[in-house]
């Protein structure tokens, strides 16, 4: 069977040869390129695609000291346990109140800082400011966390020391001990700590923006908030997109770590996450297949919402990003 061109007709057998050879050239000049990628490709598939295989175990009622085919078969039992605990929704709920407030906080953020760091001049200063910035995000969690309870401690804490200070409390209030209160904590946590960081990638795409376009919004009279918004936001809207979509399809995978280290038992109900979830109920009671459903579980949510997103991006601008 002939090969066919886009319109169905049939290509002549020499114009599919010299696609080959040309294809066979163009990676014979590139194949430094393509060595340089390959230890890439290797981390990708031995990190990524390997580890697929014990996704077997969720269907498994796994016990250590066997190997994986040698366990017994149990079908959709863990994710019907899954579904039937109560506590299980309340974790979701959890984690998706974090993730969006964490979402929309680690966007609208990092973005006005990016504008308002390209409208500075001096370029000492400017460099300065960034570097600044960066540096909370080489703090580890640990000190992150240790400084926040020390900044809303009721023994001495700047926080209680300033609300004090200016007559809004008459008396220490214990921050880390109100359930209501620790989402907000751990997004503003996350600000101090991710918005110089964030902010990097909308930089380089405001530098990619072409000169000529403001200095025509100039000659026509503009200012710079004129030009924020109608030149570099839209300069940047793809880039914008690219990472919200992602960012969405990662919407249940906001980690452990800040919960973890922030959290207490007082707290318990407001910062228990689907990560800490899968460690308290799984791995730290041996049911390793309950955890790994837990994951898969995630990893389905996380893709619907990548493709969702990116639908409704198509719909309304008729581009997509996937």
């Amino acid at each position: 069977m002939k090969p066919l061109t886009t319109k169905g007709e049939a290509q002549p057998p020499g114009v599919t040869s010299a696609r080959r050879r040309r294809f066979f050239r163009t990676m014979l000049q590139q194949r430094y390129l393509y060595l340089m990628s390959m230890p890439f490709l290797v981390w990708l598939v031995i990190f990524s695609y390997v580890p697929l295989w014990g996704w077997l175990m969720a269907f498994q009622n796994y016990r250590p000291g066997r190997s994986l085919m040698e366990q017994k078969w149990v079908g959709l039992q863990n994710f019907q346990e899954l579904f039937a605990d109560e506590r299980f929704y309340l974790v979701l709920r959890n984690t998706l109140g974090m993730s969006i407030m964490g979402l929309i906080a680690n966007f609208t953020i990092p973005i006005v800082f990016a504008l308002l760091i390209n409208e500075i001049r001096g370029a000492l200063f400017k460099r300065s400011i960034q570097t600044i910035s960066y540096l909370p995000h080489f703090v580890s969690w640990v000190v992150v966390a240790g400084l926040v309870s020390k900044m809303l401690s009721t023994d001495g804490g700047a926080v209680n020391q300033l609300l004090l200070w200016l007559g809004f409390i008459d008396q220490p209030v214990s921050f880390m001990a109100k359930g209501e209160w620790f989402w907000t904590i751990v997004t503003l946590s996350d600000v101090w700590k991710e918005t110089g960081w964030n902010s990097i990638i909308f930089l380089a795409a405001i530098s990619g923006i072409d000169p000529e376009l403001y200095e025509a919004a100039t000659v026509d009279g503009a200012g710079r908030i004129r030009k924020m918004w109608h030149i570099t936001l839209p300069g940047i809207q793809t880039t914008f997109m690219v990472l919200l979509i992602l960012s969405i399809g990662n919407l249940l995978s906001t980690g452990f770590e800040k919960q973890f280290l922030l959290g207490n038992p007082l707290v318990r109900d407001y910062s228990e996450v689907i990560d800490l979830y899968a460690l308290n109920y799984g791995i730290e009671l041996s049911r390793f297949s309950y955890g790994t459903a837990i994951g898969i579980f995630n990893s389905v949510v996380g893709i619907l919402l990548v493709f969702t997103a990116n639908g409704f991006y198509k719909r309304l601008t008729k581009q997509s990003v996937i």
